[in-house]
């Protein structure tokens, strides 16, 4: 198949990128505003000769991907809000039997059922595990079209690359605005090829046993010791953000996914007025880019974070900064979406 550029929505995105990262497997049951993205696989999975099951419930989804994916399957599931909570017992499961999988999870408002409308209030969920247990999933948030079809063939690569959990976590506006991606098929994660893991059948070898429970003294301690360290070499190795102006920003502008295109156009606005904003955008969201944090200029700088909640990614960028530089913040949930007037309004009169 020739390169080519195609007008595609942000859930259509997902599904051509998640096809073309070698998705081999998906489960998967509707919700608003995800259900293009399960529409898309129920359509192409099966005329790539793959895996397309529609579930009887979301808890059902999640177990059938841990079963695939304890076979060596590139697995995967989406959902939005609500259907990713009754997902996370499986999650954890799925984190506890250190097996890849991808999970998607377009936001919308909540709590509860909320509204269909964008929100980005499952931050803590995402980053803070959501299931049982010391465990992490990598979270990766794309702030456009292009972008998603990007992040979710990194996404499969990563949990496969560490046998873990990935979340692509978007939101309702991300989900449905249609930009324009160019779909190069050259342009290809790489597969482990060898997953001397999997229950593949054990003819020949040593049977493989996928578990997540440890019931000997001292043996989930161990366990979870070793999740740990793995967990620290991510941290280390695998923070992604996007920033600029920020080596003479008095104010810095944090935002992530769609939050972040509105931030980015009120920097730029800032800036042609004379005022020194700059602007982050934290791709991972776990591990969190606290590196970009580190450096010795935000001792003299101000933060303002802004997001589609009442204030989740704002702790980590707290903690990240460990006290050396004033945080403020704005954000609307429930649907609301901080407007450019908004954040301008707010940047001026912590610039002032």
């Amino acid at each position: 198949m020739a390169r080519k550029k195609v007008l595609l929505s942000g859930n259509d995105a997902i599904g051509a990128g998640a096809m073309q990262a070698g998705c081999v497997f998906y489960a998967g049951y509707p919700i608003t505003p995800q259900n293009e993205l399960t529409a898309y696989m129920a359509e192409h999975m099966p005329e790539a000769g793959r895996v397309f099951i529609q579930a009887e419930s979301e808890i059902a989804a999640i177990n059938m991907v841990f079963g695939a994916a304890a076979a060596g399957a590139r697995a995967m599931t989406s959902s939005s809000s609500p259907g990713i909570s009754l997902k996370q017992e499986g999650i954890s499961y799925i984190a506890g039997a250190r097996l890849p999988a991808v999970i998607v999870n377009i936001m919308r408002g909540g709590p509860g059922l909320g509204n269909i409308a964008p929100a980005q209030s499952d931050y803590f969920q995402a980053t803070r595990s959501g299931g049982h247990g010391d465990y992490r999933s990598i979270v990766l948030a794309p702030s456009s079209v292009p972008e998603a079809y990007a992040l979710i063939q990194k996404a499969f690569f990563l949990s496969e690359k560490y046998r873990m959990p990935a979340i692509l976590l978007g939101d309702g506006m991300l989900g449905q605005m249609m930009e324009v991606v160019e779909l190069d098929p050259s342009r290809k994660e790489p597969a482990q090829k060898k997953k001397p893991w999997a229950l593949t059948g054990c003819k020949g070898r040593a049977p493989n046993i996928v578990r997540s429970i440890y019931l000997k003294e001292g043996a989930l301690e161990e366990f979870n010791l070793s999740l740990q360290k793995k967990y620290k070499l991510i941290q280390r190795t695998e923070q992604r953000y996007e920033s600029f102006a920020l080596e003479d920003a008095r104010l810095v502008i944090v935002a992530y996914g769609t939050m972040a295109r509105i931030a980015k156009q009120a920097v730029d606005t800032l800036r042609r007025r004379g005022k020194k904003a700059g602007f982050i955008r934290p791709i991972t969201l776990w591990p969190f880019p606290a590196s970009v944090f580190a450096s010795p200029r935000t001792v003299r700088q101000k933060f303002l974070v802004t997001e589609m909640s009442y204030g989740q990614m704002v702790e980590d960028v707290r903690l990240a900064l460990e006290g050396r530089a004033e945080v403020a913040f704005l954000g609307r949930a429930g649907g609301g979406v901080p407007s450019e007037e908004e954040i301008i309004a707010r940047a001026t009169q912590l610039l002032s």
